[in-house]
């Protein structure tokens, strides 16, 4: 389709003006004397003469021109955020800030929306409401109920077990409040595992919520501060730096874990611990400042305006602010990460993001849109406006809405990366599927044809109406049997925890934890009658530690374990997302209480990874003990997993007692004994795990048989 062609002159009062995609946009009439935003032409020998500054123009005129022009530049800076977060979502190593899109998605939003509503304030003297809400109805809600139908049908077929729990995700994503749905029930974001293919539409939520509550304050900016809108561009552009030091006070820097092991990641928000950093992360106070700043730039530089102030031949000097500012985009995004996975303490965030970073993206973000809206900046025109650019652009909405649940269908997992042959080959599916919904669904229902199709039910009564208005049934019919389907199965459908969550959760009670559940050790009172006599009660009596014959210290895959190993005799202290160095406090605990037996069993890694010095403190510790057992990680597609198993092979080269059992070249040719993320184990997986380890202990497979007592009670951790 051909593209209108808008010239470095696209403002100049005359000339046609472009027709937005984002709003009706009037042509302003053409004046009798135009005014050129050009150098004047010069003699020879003459020096460049600047245009002489305009005269003040009537209200009449300055409502003609305040229009908004279709943008080329806006859709190529779309492209660049749409391509950076599917990039990211695709495999975090490709593009580790690539997440950074959505805060320019932000950005361009802010300012076009607010645009969009100074525009007709001053061309109609008032903001209708309703109008601007059902256009953006119309331009989002297709694309949303199509994937959100699409969604819940598949599951339905494919993941039924998944169903359940995707009942939330759908009326979130429906009503537009996924973000703090996300936050209330604790579904973090940054969490590598579950099934979540409507994740992504946190960020939509964010947007919404601003076009639901913007307009309401615009319409009093327009009518309260309409002589006042230098400084309301001020109140905007400090709204965000408070907003980016509000985000920095409810951060904290960290290893972060749940609310038992790193209580100060959490606040208590109407009876719930919420996570600082999801809060930060997610919510629509915390990210509300890309769309303040965006704003900002709304009010101060608006085309119509720019277009006849002497900065309108300045076009070479935006084209380097541009670039800067695109610079600084492209190295933010190949810089910054949200959360940072694989440090010795387990995950943390990334800290420089939450003290100020999003600030940071949302300036170098009004940088480049400065320079893209500008009327004689190359950068809009030629560099970001070229037909690629805006091809992806016009088609970013779709493209972000699709993908992420795509990506999902094929790897299961949130955290699972994929291969650039994968991901190539979803990258096909997810374009076909955009470019149907762009123009079957979305160009239809917003440019009205969806309208005229159901007015065209009624008229005089013909054979030809009559066969019309059956074609329209039949249509309406098959189009409403996938809605009415999905919504009989999400409201059937049982909620229940995904595989791997819930076999950790039945594991649990076959866990002791050392550290945080010591009890005196003592002998109870025993009841003793004698024939005629009266009954004698024993004092209790406290006895010394009893010591643990095999020890197991490890993380979540261990812990899926528990139930298995629990049946040999082998105490099992392991715990979700436990660092390698956490083992160090446990052993230290366990030898001071002289409860430390002569085997040890560790498995750790499959989180973090670790150096060669906690390593090194770990295993002195354990060098009286006659027998230690480690195990490599098996933690596809995560860098520290090469790292970890190099530290753990070379071991027993400087501490004899060690053993190693090479659980990654066990599983790797297994992968029926773990899960879809090939690291949690399976119940095949639970047994091998345990008969491998039994035999590095050099132990038979016979279960311990379970007694119970009534006059001693022994736990770990009791002095003596």
């Amino acid at each position: 389709m051909p593209r209108p062609n808008c010239a470095p002159n696209f403002l100049l009062p005359g000339h046609p003006v472009c027709t937005s995609t984002h709003s009706t946009v009037r042509r302003p009439p053409a004046r009798s004397t135009p005014t050129s935003v050009c150098r004047f032409p010069r003699k020879p020998g003459m020096a460049n003469v600047a245009p002489p500054a305009p005269a003040p123009d009537s209200t009449a005129e300055i409502r003609a021109r305040a229009t908004v022009p279709y943008l080329p530049g806006l859709d190529g800076l779309r492209a660049i955020a749409v391509v950076a977060v599917i990039f990211y979502h695709a495999n975090h190593t490709w593009l580790k800030g690539g997440f950074l899109g959505v805060e320019v998605f932000f950005v361009i939003s802010g300012y076009l929306i607010t645009l969009l509503l100074l525009a007709e304030s001053t061309r109609n003297g008032r903001i209708n409401l309703r109008d601007f809400w059902l256009r953006r109805a119309r331009r989002l809600l297709p694309a949303l109920w199509t994937l959100l139908v699409g969604v819940t049908v598949y599951v339905s077929i494919f993941r039924r077990s998944e169903l359940g729990n995707l009942r939330g995700e759908v009326v979130a994503g429906f009503t537009y409040v996924t973000n703090w749905f996300q936050i209330h029930t604790g579904s973090s974001y940054f969490s590598n595992f579950g099934y979540v293919p409507l994740r992504h539409l946190w960020s939509l939520a964010v947007e919404e919520q601003f076009y639901l509550l913007w307009p309401l304050l615009m319409l009093v900016v327009t009518k309260v501060g309409r002589r006042r809108l230098p400084l309301v561009g001020l109140f905007f552009f400090l709204s965000s730096v408070g907003i980016a030091v509000l985000c920095a006070w409810i951060y904290r820097t960290g290893p972060i874990d749940d609310v038992t092991q790193t209580p100060g990641q959490y606040f208590s928000f109407l009876g719930r611990d919420v996570s600082r950093i999801d809060f930060a992360y997610l919510s629509t106070v915390t990210r509300m400042g890309g769309l303040f700043i965006g704003a900002a730039l709304a009010v101060w530089w608006r085309p119509w305006s720019v277009a006849r102030a002497r900065i309108a031949n300045r076009g070479a000097a935006l084209d380097i602010v541009g670039l800067i500012g695109l610079a600084g985009l492209g190295v933010m995004m190949w810089r910054f990460q949200n959360v940072v996975a694989g440090t010795e303490e387990g995950v943390r965030g990334y800290d420089l993001l939450y003290r100020g970073g999003f600030f940071l993206v949302g300036l170098a973000s009004v940088a480049v849109i400065a320079a893209v809206t500008h009327p004689t900046a190359v950068l809009g025109r030629v560099v970001l406006g070229n037909r690629v650019f805006v091809w992806i652009g016009q088609r970013s909405y779709g493209l972000y809405l699709y993908h992420w649940a795509i990506f999902q269908f094929s790897r299961k997992l949130a955290g699972n990366e994929l291969t650039m042959p994968q991901f190539l080959g979803l990258m096909v599916i997810t374009l076909v599927i955009t470019e149907l919904s762009y123009r079957l669904i979305e160009t239809p229902v917003r440019k009205g044809s969806f309208s005229r199709w159901l007015r065209s039910w009624r008229g005089a009564e013909t054979p030809e109406r009559r066969r019309h208005r059956q074609r329209m049934l039949v249509t309406a019919v098959l189009v409403a049997a996938l809605p009415i389907f999905a919504v009989v199965n999400l409201s059937t459908a049982k909620v229940q925890l995904d595989d791997i969550s819930q076999s950790l959760v039945d594991a649990e009670q076959s866990t002791t934890d050392l550290l945080t559940q010591p009890v005196d050790t003592t002998a109870a009172a025993v009841s003793t009658t004698i024939a005629g006599g009266p009954t004698s009660v024993a004092p209790p009596t406290t006895l010394p530690a009893v010591k643990i014959d095999v020890l197991a210290i490890g993380d979540s895959v261990m812990l899926g374990a528990a139930p298995e190993l629990s049946k040999y005799g082998i105490t099992v202290d392991a715990k979700k997302s436990r660092p390698f160095k956490a083992a160090l406090e446990i052993v230290n605990y366990v030898k001071s209480i002289g409860a430390l037996g002569d085997e040890v069993v560790v498995h750790l890694g499959t989180n973090s990874g670790t150096t060669a010095e906690t390593m090194d403190a770990i295993f002195t510790a354990l060098a009286e003990v006659p027998k230690v057992v480690v195990l490599t990680n098996a933690v596809p597609d995560h860098k520290w997993e090469e790292g970890n198993n190099s530290l753990i092979r070379a071991l027993p080269d400087k501490f004899p007692n060690v053993t190693v059992v090479d659980w990654k070249l066990l599983v790797d040719p297994n992968p029926d004994w773990v899960y879809d993320d090939g690291t949690h184990l399976r119940p095949r997986g639970q047994v091998a795990y345990t008969e491998a380890i039994m035999a590095a202990l050099g132990r038979p497979l016979v279960p311990v048989p379970t007694t119970t007592t009534t006059t001693t009670t022994t736990t770990i951790g009791a002095g003596g």
